[in-house]
Order: structure tokens, then sequence, then C-alpha cells
């Protein structure tokens, strides 16, 4: 029990901007509404927090997930009730997914008018209380700013994620007064990180000393917690070879020999290899999900199974584990490196030699071309132009298995892209997002047709607020992904994937504001992209490309190859 005093007497308004200015919060995407005009009022006179007006709710919360993603900070979202907070459903599910740390605010109609079905609303609570790590409505001003802190602390803590405040009307413009200053009872919270099991680690430490070919799987968790020196440490110390899911590409980095590349469904040949040959498997920071396991039955058979994760509900959930260590990557990765010290470890020089044969034998392949622009060397252009520096967004479908198979990923904050829910029109907000975050970084977008269309109204945001993005549109006149798949599994039975007509992306940048530039010439790649990266504004960069290329190899779900 808490008793809050209030030196000021604010309404819920301004108390509300002053507790997020106490949380560090310096950017807030989001749309107004009458439920949160209040809000808006005094967002007018705040100098401490910018407000990025987005054309529609869901790119707010894709936008605030950009934000998260490029900094490991909260991103937040400010909507009204009804319609406003439900647009952001899709954006909340996608953070849950994806372990990103959001605070999302909704707008309420007035705490007297709450279960009458007034004007615009609903109970958003139990709508997100699937995908959201806690819920909270405001009751009272004076409970506030506890529940501001405690959601920011909640939304960063353990495994990250979504966190929910519901604010009524009449909360943001109820003063604070000494009634409203009552003792407040909250939901006490564990925000503390679990302990290293000294035991655990051990038995760990030498099950892997004792494996003649051993391997490591390095997820998310690994770049959440910052511990990709960690990491990169126990590799080129004790020479472990590595590959990586989705979201955990730049963990490790590109050129490392000992790294194999993303495993899985379109991951290299050389990892998914090292997966079923591998007799000890390391996995630190990713929950075995369905894109890296195709097959439970086969995957990894020869091999004794390591599970690290800060999420305890993820160990054993989808593989029988024999090491199940409850714990943050950091944490591990340290106690695990002083334990590795006392221990003798096996010689795998014969496996390492393999792995990296293997590597340079079977990476990704694709066809060649001299009349049609391929998507692989396009992104590999960029990778060059960038020197695989630039804070990478994609969207979702082929050209992100294209973009986490051929960019050459370095650090952490690199990869944004939508994981778990794999949320086409994710890609244009969250870049927006990662340049508020960024604006000492290169900004890239790659961006399939199909996704950019679905919020292509977001480009306002670029012309408004002077970003610098770069965005590649990989334009092949359909739903790729999709398509691939009724080619290959449903006889080429090309059903609602191929459109039949497209807007004049040069003209919708002209509308926006935004500079384009169409490259069509193959021998041209490198030197148009490089003309094009030297401008200080937006670019729509249009590449058409084959409408026929796939993304190879493909272990399709159940399978093996």
């Amino acid at each position: 029990m808490k008793n809050v005093v209030l030196t000021e007497w604010k309404n819920g308004a301004h108390i509300l901007l002053d507790s997020l200015e106490k949380a560090g919060v310096n950017s807030l995407f989001g749309c107004p509404g009458g439920a949160v005009i209040p809000l808006y009022d005094a967002l007018y006179e705040s100098s401490h927090i910018k407000h990025i007006l987005v054309r529609h709710e869901q790119a707010a919360a894709h936008a605030a997930e950009g934000y998260a993603k490029a900094t490991g900070k909260p991103g937040v979202v400010l909507v009204t009730s009804g319609p406003g907070a439900t647009n952001t459903v899709t954006g909340i599910a996608d953070a849950f997914c994806d372990s990103v740390p959001l605070v999302v605010i909704s707008g309420q109609v007035g705490s007297a008018a709450i279960g009458s079905d007034a004007f615009q609303e609903l109970d958003i609570l139990s709508i997100t209380s699937s995908i959201t790590k806690m819920s909270y409505q405001v009751r009272t001003v004076g409970e506030l700013p506890l529940i501001v802190e405690e959601a920011f602390k909640v939304a960063v803590s353990g495994r990250p994620g979504p966190v929910l405040i519901d604010l009524p009307k009449s909360v943001m413009l109820a003063k604070d007064t000494e009634e409203s200053q009552a003792d407040i009872w909250l939901r006490q919270i564990d925000t503390q990180k679990p302990d290293v099991d000294a035991v655990q680690i051990h038995q760990l430490v030498a099950a892997l000393s004792k494996a003649r070919q051993p391997l490591i799987i390095t997820g998310a968790g690994v770049l959440k917690s910052n511990a990709q020196d960690l990491l990169r440490t126990l590799i080129q110390h004790y020479h472990i070879p590595t590959v990586s899911t989705l979201l955990g590409l730049g963990a490790v980095e590109s050129e490392n020999p000992l790294f194999l590349g993303m495993v899985g469904m379109h991951g290299s040949i050389a990892a998914n290899q090292a997966v079923d040959q591998a007799d000890f498997v390391l996995n630190i920071g990713s929950r075995f999900d369905d894109r890296v396991v195709t097959n439970v039955d086969d995957f990894a058979k020869h091999a004794t199974i390591a599970h690290i994760d800060i999420d305890e509900t993820e160990l054993g959930k989808v593989l029988p584990t024999a090491h199940a260590i409850h714990a943050s990557a950091d944490d591990a990765l340290n106690a695990i490196l002083t334990e590795i010290k006392n221990a003798k470890m096996t010689d795998t020089s014969k496996w390492q030699e393999s792995i990296c044969q293997a590597k340079r034998d079977s990476m990704f392949h694709y066809q060649k071309s001299e009349t049609a622009i391929m998507p692989q060397v396009v992104i590999q252009a960029v990778g060059k132009v960038t020197k695989g520096e630039a804070v990478v967004v994609t969207d979702v479908g082929q050209h992100q298995m294209w973009v986490a198979q051929y960019y050459p990923f370095q650090n952490n904050y690199q990869m944004l892209t939508s994981g778990g829910l794999g949320t086409m029109g994710y890609g244009i907000p969250a870049a927006i997002g990662a340049k508020f975050a960024r604006w000492d970084k290169e900004v890239v977008l790659f961006v399939g047709d199909g996704g950019f269309q679905m919020t292509s109204e977001e480009l306002a945001i670029l012309n408004d607020n002077d970003l610098n993005i770069k965005i590649i549109l990989l334009n092949n006149h359909s739903l790729g992904m999709v398509r691939q798949w009724q080619t290959l599994f449903y006889n080429g039975r090309l059903s609602s994937t191929v459109f039949k007509s497209q807007p004049q992306f040069n003209q919708l940048a002209q509308a926006y504001g935004i500079n384009y530039v169409r490259i069509e010439k193959p021998e041209r790649i490198l030197e148009d992209l490089q003309l094009a990266f030297q401008s200080d504004k937006s670019v729509l960069i249009e590449i058409i490309i084959p409408d026929d290329v796939k993304v190879l190899p493909m272990v399709n779900a159940g399978r093996l190859s």
C-alpha cells in the first residue's frame, strides 16, 4: 500500500504527461478523438514530448513497435476510445508475439457512463486481455502516477510486452484534490530477473564440454538483454558454431566464420544441416517456434537440448529439454562464461572444419539474370551501400526472407520485422518509429507491393517531420509469398494473389511530397542505389522484380526438406 502525495493540483491529463516525462518518454504516437481531447489539450503546452500524428491507429502501434525495437525502450501509443482503441489491436498482438515493450493509452468514456453502451464505449481491457502483459483501467486521478510507473516497469521486465492503460475522460478532467490522494492499492508486480541456478549452469557446461558437435541457436532474447558481446565471446573462445532465428539476426556478425545464418523454414542449408547433425543444441532466447522447429519429431534428433529463456513457460513447451534454464540471456551467459573457464572442452576441430566447409558450399543461391533485376542482388547492393550498418526494417512476405538471408547484419537493434504474427502493413509505420528513435542512423525499409498498400497513408508523416527513410519497394505485382505456396503446393492455382491493377507509385510519392526513383537496369543497380542514398530526404525506390522468383531454400511445415 502506498500513499500518493501530489504537490500541485493539476488535472489528470497534466498528471499523465508529467508521469510520462518522468518515465523518459520523448515520442508519442497517436491520433486524437473525443475521449482524449483533454490530454491533447495538455499536449498543446508540452515542450518535452513530441506527438507524431499517424493517419491510422494501427500505424501508431506499429510505429511504437519500431521505436521500441530500435532502442529497447517502451514505445508509447495514445488513441481515443472505441474504434481508436480497437484499431490498435493488431499492433498490440504483434508486439505481444515478438515480446516488444509497449505502453498503450486508450481513452475511455467518463467513469459514470462505463457500462451504459455510451458512444464509442468498448471494453478494450477484455478485448486485449490475451495479448497484453497487464491492463489497467484508471478509476481516480490519484492512482494515475503509480499506474503509469508500474506499467512501464511491467512492459520491460521479464519477457517484454505490451501494457494497456484505459483512461476515462472524467479522470483526465478531474483535478487533484485531497480527496483524490487517498491510499491506493496496486497489484504487487515482481519485476526482478530470476536468479541463475548455479547447479543447473554447472550441469549444462559439463554436458557442453563433452559435446563433439555442439551448436548454439540464438534468438531475440540475446538482443533484448544486450547479451550479444557475451555470446560472441562464448562462440569465439570455445569455437561453437551458431545459427540464428529471424529475430535473433545481428547477435552474431554475418561474416563470422562460425555463423551459419538463419535456421528454419527459409534458413540456410548449412544451418539446418548443422541442427540435424549436432549432438548438443544450446538455445539462448528463442522459443522453438514452428518456423524453426518445422518437425518436432525429427528436429535435432541426435542432440541433447539445452534451453535458456526468461519466460519459464517456454521451457520444455515444444521439445523435451535436458537442461532448462530460467534466466535472462545476459545473466545465463555470464554464468556460463565463468563456469566454462574451469571445464576441459572436447576437441571439436573436425566439427568446426565440417561446418565451415558446409557454409562455403551451401549458403544461399539464386538464379542470376542479365535482363531482370533479382531481389537478392538488390539486398546485397543495399548491404554494400550501407556497409551493413543500417537499421533495416521489413514488411512481411518474400522480401522479408530475402533480407534475412542476404543483408549483412552486424549489430543489435538493427533488424526490425514482424516475426510471430507476420503482419503485412508493419513496415512503413515501423520504419517511421525507428527513425524517430535513431535520427543518427540510416533507416532502410524493404517492402513488397502488397504490404506497402496496407499502410501507405503513413507516408504523409515523412514529409511532415522531415524524415529521411530509404524505401525499397520490391514490386512483383502480387502477394508473393502466398503465390509461392500456391505455385508449389496448390498446383499453381493463383487464387486472388495477382494484382490486376496498382497505383502509380511515382504519383503516390509525389502526392505525399517524397522523392521517387525507379531502378530498371540490372547493370546499374549499385550505382543507382548509391545515387538514391545520397539524398537527405526520404526516397521511394521502386524496383520491378520477376513475379515468379521464390524464396529458397524452403522447408515446408512438418517436413525435413
